[in-house]
């Protein structure tokens, strides 16, 4: 042992403190398996304050967000829903209307475009990043418009404004809510909603829960739609996102009112 110590450059009390270390139980073992459980509960898909949320709803288990961070890095596990979104640089003039939250998390409606709530998400291809712009109707789910393209611009939001102008009868007072994305902050944006008789709303800065209904959406697609599947070309891409928006308008029940989101319009005229 002495041999070994000294080949190596360590004294023996260094040794053995090592083997002490290593023999000794794992004290954080269980913590470890319940965040894994956690985490397989969510498909991999609850980052580290959920998890901690989880543990304390479903199991019991009171355990501070931040230790639960550093168990999940001593796992290398972190959660797949989220990704960091490509960074764009936008020039001041390309962002700078401001508009208040008139929405203020009142998703109710009662009738059709009455609200509206929009946002853009970012879908991988073969090609690159595929950015798909979703305009839906707070009555009854409704996807009223949308466009996919592989730039993220301005144009690609406008487009969808249109589209839904051009489906819809749109009255005046019609709220059409958003983040602070910079498409939404745009002049152009703002002057379609001004030609339309649009009244624009905006989230709180980094507050996604202002625009729960539209990542809601977005979460149901790609779970249902593409977590099982290969990356796609741009083209099937748009087949798949085509395929699956009829399938939620006019044949996804809705737990809340046991119908198709087209059901509930057509039950409202």
């Amino acid at each position: 042992m002495s041999e070994m110590c000294c080949y190596f450059g360590i004294s023996r009390a260094a040794y053995y403190a090592w083997r002490k270390r290593i023999d000794r139980p794992d004290p954080e073992a269980e913590r470890k398996q319940q965040i894994m459980e956690a985490y397989a509960a969510s498909k991999k898909c609850y980052g580290y304050r959920r998890i901690a949320l989880w543990l304390r709803e479903k199991r019991s288990v009171i355990i501070n967000h931040k230790a639960v961070l550093r168990l999940m890095n001593h796992l290398d596990i972190r959660s797949i829903a989220r990704k960091r979104k490509p960074y764009l640089k936008m020039s001041r003039l390309e962002s700078y209307h401001r508009y208040e939250n008139v929405l203020n998390r009142d998703f109710s409606a009662t009738q059709p475009n009455q609200k509206w709530v929009t946002d853009v998400t970012y879908i991988a291809t073969q090609q690159g990043w595929a950015y798909l712009s979703t305009i839906k109707d707070l009555f009854g789910g409704y996807i009223v418009a949308y466009a996919l393209s592989l730039s993220n611009s301005v144009a690609l939001v406008t487009q969808t404004l249109q589209r839904a102008k051009d489906k819809e009868k749109v009255t005046d007072g019609l709220i059409l809510h958003s983040d602070q994305g910079f498409q939404y902050t745009s002049h152009a944006y703002f002057a379609l909603t001004q030609q339309y008789n649009i009244t624009p709303s905006m989230s709180r800065r980094g507050n996604c829960w202002d625009n729960a209904p539209m990542e809601n959406f977005f979460g149901h697609l790609k779970e249902e739609a593409l977590r099982h599947l290969p990356i796609p070309t741009f083209q099937e891409l748009e087949e798949i996102i085509d395929e699956y928006i009829h399938f939620f308008n006019h044949e996804r029940i809705q737990l809340k009112t046991r119908q198709t989101p087209a059901q509930v319009r057509c039950l409202s005229t």
